[in-house]
């Protein structure tokens, strides 16, 4: 049976010596290292090379910010987030930024072990409170503009009429009233106006 290498990344030393004894117990995990920062994160990424990374998304150099560096550096590695906090946001923008989990630190033992064995499989874990969280802010979020249709919001925005978009882009007005139907749509607006606040918000 192959080892599963692990690194645990997280500045509460109670916490994390806790997590690395009880993934200790298990028979095919072995932990590599631990650290306390974003840039301990990224050294032991580097020199370990673990299979996955355990890395805490509140600490001293941000956890969110070390990932990129993280799968550069050690591109076989699964970041795997742990966080206290069950905010969408932050979920998010660590599964841009190629993480491949995101755990919330009250799961137990056996939650936190399928977590590790998911992400290793080549599969995402998010923990279950959070998913249909993610899911729904994932819908609720307007559905993208085209990059003309982008042009023609943003010259909305800076209060230009259909008539002097079309001339500013070379179209014809008809076309920008088109165009001006599938942005109302996609950004679920009423009117212009509501439009270009809803844009500026997205972008």
């Amino acid at each position: 049976m192959t080892a599963i290498k692990i690194a645990i990344v997280d500045d509460h030393p109670l916490f994390r010596e806790g997590v690395s004894r009880s993934l200790s117990e298990i028979e095919d995990f072995v932990v590599v290292a631990e650290g306390a920062s974003a840039d301990d994160a990224a050294a032991l990424a580097t020199s370990h090379r673990p299979d996955v990374l355990l890395l805490d998304v509140s600490m001293p150099g941000g956890g969110i910010e070390a990932i990129s560096e993280i799968v550069v550096g050690s591109p076989q590695t699964k970041v795997l987030m742990l966080t206290a906090s069950e905010d969408v946001d932050p979920l998010i923008a660590s599964l841009r930024r190629g993480a491949a989990g995101y755990v919330v630190k009250g799961i137990g033992s056996r939650g936190l072990v399928e977590a590790i064995r998911t992400v290793v499989g080549g599969s995402r874990y998010i923990s279950p409170s959070m998913r249909a969280k993610v899911e729904k802010t994932l819908l609720d979020r307007p559905a993208s503009l085209t990059p003309r249709e982008t042009e023609v919001i943003a010259l909305v925005a800076e209060g230009l009429s259909n008539k002097h978009i079309a001339r500013r882009l070379d179209l014809q007005e008809k076309t920008i009233k088109h165009h001006m139907t599938e942005i109302l749509s996609k950004l679920g607006a009423t009117n212009r106006t509501e439009a270009a606040i809803r844009w500026r918000q997205c972008a």
